[in-house]
């Protein structure tokens, strides 16, 4: 399992300090996997689409590079 480490805004990390101690989830870091789940969950074609777009442009850089 790979660990990462986030920082939060005020704004985002009180509501999730709040739901953890609600009991909606055992930790911070089960409630920030479960978003991020779902997140591409509902998601998976546009994170797609964006990966393909910028590995696209990443190939265009790399060749006007290499012709120059």
């Amino acid at each position: 399992m790979k660990t990462i480490q986030v920082e939060l805004p005020d704004r985002l990390a009180e509501p999730l300090h709040e739901r953890v101690r609600e009991g909606w989830f055992q930790s911070e870091e089960e409630a920030v996997r479960a978003a991020l789940f779902e997140f591409l969950r509902r998601h998976p074609r546009q994170l797609a689409e964006r990966f393909q777009m910028e590995d696209i442009q990443w190939a265009q850089q790399l060749r006007q590079n290499h012709d120059s």
